[in-house]
């Protein structure tokens, strides 16, 4: 009983989840399209390009760190409970995943820097 209600909430905060990002994209994209209209070079179609590109590299790198955080936590938590004196290494294991949102937004500014 307690994991069909676990996945049915999973499932609506994904669901909703999709239904913001759709409503944001349909919000903010237009004015990013109109901006190509009214430009005089011929490159700004690329800038949109560019945006997107750092958009999914930042975006991306913060999914996949919160994956792996939920999982290295949840386990690192587990471990501490049984033996505290593993905190430290626990904790270590920890900021790894962490750099994975670093290394995304690193790359999202060198893809934006190019611009």
């Amino acid at each position: 009983m307690f994991v069909e209600e676990f996945v049915r909430r999973v499932k609506l905060s994904l669901l909703l989840l999709v239904g913001i990002l759709l409503l944001l994209a349909f919000v903010f994209t237009p004015s990013l399209y109109a901006a190509e209209e009214n430009a005089v070079e011929a490159g700004s179609n690329m800038a949109i390009w560019v945006c997107w590109a750092a958009a999914f590299a930042f975006g991306f790198g913060a999914i996949g760190a919160a994956i792996a955080i939920s999982k290295v936590g949840s386990a690192a938590m587990g471990a501490i409970s049984e033996r505290p004196e593993i905190a430290t290494n626990a904790l270590i294991f920890i900021a790894l995943a962490e750099g994975l949102v670093v290394f995304g937004f690193i790359t999202a500014l060198m893809i934006l820097g190019k611009v």
